[in-house]
Parts: C-alpha cells; sequence; structure tokens
C-alpha cells in the first residue's frame, strides 16, 4: 500500500510555518495517516515534556539537516571499523528502536507512545530500520520512514564504536543505490557530529519544496520488501 493513501483528518499544510521558530503545530494523534502527512509536508512529531511527553509538538526545522546524495564522509578508521560490523535491514525494529529509545541516553525524547507508534508504521511497511551486529549482538542502528524517495530518520544508537555510523553509511548506499530517480536522507537537525560524516543544512522552505517530487518517487529498493532481514 501507498503511504501516500493513508487518511489522516489533519491538515499539516495548515501549520505555521511562516513562525521564525522549529515548531510549528501542537496536538493532533499518532495515527499512521498522521504520522504520514506530517512527513509529506516536512513535520514530525516529538513530545514537548520531559522525556518526550505530551504535550505533542510537531516540527519543521528552519534549517533541516540532510545528508545529500555522495555526501556521507568515511574516515580511514571508519572505513576499517565498518569490515567488523555485519548490517541488516528490517531484520529487528524492535531492537533498534529500543536501543534508541533507552532512557539513560542524554536527550531521551522516545516514549512508548512514539515507539508503539512507529513500531504500527513498521508493520506497514513504512517505518525501517537498518542495524548492525557483532559476533550475533546488535550493536547500533537506526530507523526512519520510508516515503517514496525520501528517507526519513528518526534516531540512531550504538554500543560499540562506530556503530551508529555504519548505520548511516549504509542507509546512505541503500537510499542512493539509484542515480535516476529523486532521493533524499532527512537527519532532521545538523548536530556536529552528523556534520562530520556530511550532513548539512538546506532552508526549510527549500526542502519542503523538494517533497512532492521526493514522496511520489519510486521506492527505495532496500524497503520496498525485497530488502526485508537482509
Amino acid at each position: 500500500m501507498n503511504p501516500l493513501d493513508f487518511t489522516s483528518e489533519w491538515d499539516f499544510s495548515l501549520a505555521r510555518f511562516d513562525l521564525d521558530d522549529d515548531l510549528v503545530a501542537l496536538g493532533a494523534d499518532l495515527a499512521p495517516g498522521t504520522i504520514v502527512a506530517a512527513y509529506a509536508h516536512g513535520v514530525f512529531p516529538m513530545g514537548l515534556g520531559e522525556g518526550g511527553a505530551p504535550p505533542m509538538g510537531w516540527w519543521s526545522p528552519q534549517e533541516r539537516g540532510v545528508l545529500e546524495r555522495d555526501a556521507f564522509h568515511a574516515s580511514r578508521s571508519l572505513r576499517r571499523s565498518a569490515r567488523a560490523f555485519e548490517v541488516s535491514f528490517d531484520r529487528n525494529f524492535a531492537g533498534v528502536i529500543a536501543g534508541c529509545a533507552d532512557p539513560s541516553r542524554d536527550g531521551a525524547w522516545i516514549t512508548s507512545e512514539i515507539a508503539a507508534a512507529y513500531t504500527r508504521l513498521h508493520e506497514l511497511g513504512v517505518a525501517h530500520s537498518v542495524e548492525v551486529w557483532d559476533d550475533g549482538s546488535l550493536v547500533g542502528g537506526l530507523y526512519g520512514l520510508a516515503i517514496g524517495g525520501l528517507f526519513a530518520g528518526e534516531s540512531m544508537f550504538h554500543r560499540a564504536t562506530d556503530a551508529s555510523k555504519v548505520a548511516l553509511g549504509a542507509l546512505a548506499h541503500a537510499v542512493y543505490e539509484r542515480d535516476d530517480v529523486p532521493r533524499l536522507i532527512d537527519v532532521q537537525w545538523r548536530t556536529p557530529h552528523l556534520g562530520s560524516l556530511g550532513v548539512t543544512e538546506i532552508a526549510r522552505d527549500a526542502y519542503r519544496a523538494r517533497l512532492p517530487q521526493l514522496v511520489h518517487a519510486p521506492p527505495i529498493a532496500a524497503f520496498d520488501g525485497s530488502g526485508r532481514g537482509r
């Protein structure tokens, strides 16, 4: 099923993109159609309370962090580390979201409600994970939404040095495998850590202008079912 066929009672075109603020709406719900509609308009959910608790905020950064085609930077040490790990797609979504939601992490924001909502999206074939393994143990990964040619990253984690970086590199390879269709990896906000891996920023209006072509592009092969469990 095309995720854009999901329905929602909420119209994210009415979000306050005119505000000089990353926060553009409040409230709504976490139904699959609501979350997909939000991403199609360049918006994502994150609670305003402690640890991501309610009220629910809907965010569209004024400067959006993105990893463009051919932008991923792998240092020599990272390339060496990558050889020690195994990478898979959609083999253990539950383990990845649990790792990302670990309440002991700084800035933890993934509540049980958020985890349940994205797990439902995974069951519907919209949310996906990249896992990094070391001798059979899950040591890192990331998850996000794939809508057409857009991969909207939500969170990443690591329990072994460089594991989350390896996950992002594997994601970049999978998303940009085809060079004849629109593709983009969204990481929400650029941090110094992500910047060292090649993440840059584009203005909110520029990001949103690219979305219609991206979300209607052919799906990313690694996440269209053929890559599940690979």
